[in-house]
């Protein structure tokens, strides 16, 4: 039974150890074995995404490497926890900052310390705006420090609130079902789907903006 409306997003069911994180692993068993063996219309799908993603990270990247695979990977991995978020009984994990955070904070992590090891005086470059006035130097150096500091916490926390207020939102209409008469449970059921539907590009948009974001941040230490 829920105590409060936020204990949907609880992931502790029990004192000992909690099993709901291993919904983020559940999509290894999802696949047929016939993935793997023959083209389908599942495996073409999913071929032309890669492709597109491929394409356009390679274009921000401006050249071809592994990043293009490493954010694809991201981009499906963050996509499909959060279509199976929208299903019944099974827990987001992509609504927890510690999931959203473990994937942001690395990232940036290494992408800084790459830049900084390797191309220190390229990194200096970016902290001063090209056409900046000398007077104004000092502030747009701790400006520009700040704002890349707060980039892992920014990815984290947009996709941990993008993914809460769609779920806390539909909680809040399931709940209010109990007592209500047919009518108002047909009209909130109209807005269940509705808000379905919106959380369901709000999965993809999502995935997109974590990861074309990301690759963003690479592609200025390139």
């Amino acid at each position: 039974m829920m105590t409060n409306l936020f204990s949907t997003f609880d992931p502790s069911t029990s004192m000992n150890y909690s099993m709901n994180w291993l919904s983020t692993m559940i999509i290894f068993i999802m696949f047929p074995y016939s993935y793997w063996m023959m083209k389908s219309r599942y495996t073409k799908m999913i071929q032309i995404i890669y492709t597109s993603l491929h394409l356009e990270f390679k274009t921000l990247l401006n050249k071809s490497n592994g990043l293009t695979l490493m954010m694809t990977s991201i981009f499906m991995f963050i996509l499909v926890n959060n279509m199976l978020g929208l299903l019944p009984y099974i827990f987001t994990s992509t609504s927890h900052l510690i999931c959203s955070l473990a994937m942001s904070l690395p990232l940036w992590l290494s992408i800084m310390l790459f830049g900084w090891i390797k191309k220190t005086q390229h990194m200096f470059s970016h902290l001063i705006p090209a056409g900046t006035p000398g007077i104004l130097m000092p502030f747009m150096v701790c400006i520009e420090t700040i704002s890349n500091i707060i980039r892992p916490g920014s990815l984290a926390v947009r996709l941990t609130a993008n993914m809460i207020a769609g779920h806390l939102l539909m909680s809040l209409l399931g709940n209010n079902t109990t007592n209500a008469s047919t009518i108002v449970i047909m009209m909130l059921m109209t807005v269940q789907i509705s808000l379905m539907l919106f959380e369901t590009a709000v999965a993809i948009i999502q995935a997109y903006v974590f990861s074309i974001l990301t690759t963003l941040y690479s592609s200025e230490v390139n």
